[in-house]
């Protein structure tokens, strides 16, 4: 299984065993590691603000984006 499969998968866990999982994956990783995932989140998060702000990407419900990458996984 590949890294987005597995990720697809987890997305659809309950809010509770997703942030255990997500406590559990950062923990894992010494400080350095953190701040410098951390700088990446945050630039990421910056980008896609600026593409939503500027009408670049469609928005839409996560209920439907993980439905239809479950079905693409069938």
């Amino acid at each position: 299984m590949d890294l987005e499969k597995i990720a697809i998968e987890l997305l659809g866990l309950p809010a509770t065993k997703r942030a255990l999982l997500a406590k559990q994956l950062i923990a894992s990783l010494d400080e350095s590691e953190v701040r410098n995932v951390e700088a990446l989140w945050i630039k990421e998060a910056e980008a896609r603000y600026a593409e939503v702000g500027a009408g670049e990407v469609e928005c839409r419900p996560v209920a439907d984006a993980l439905r239809e990458a479950r079905e693409k996984l069938k």
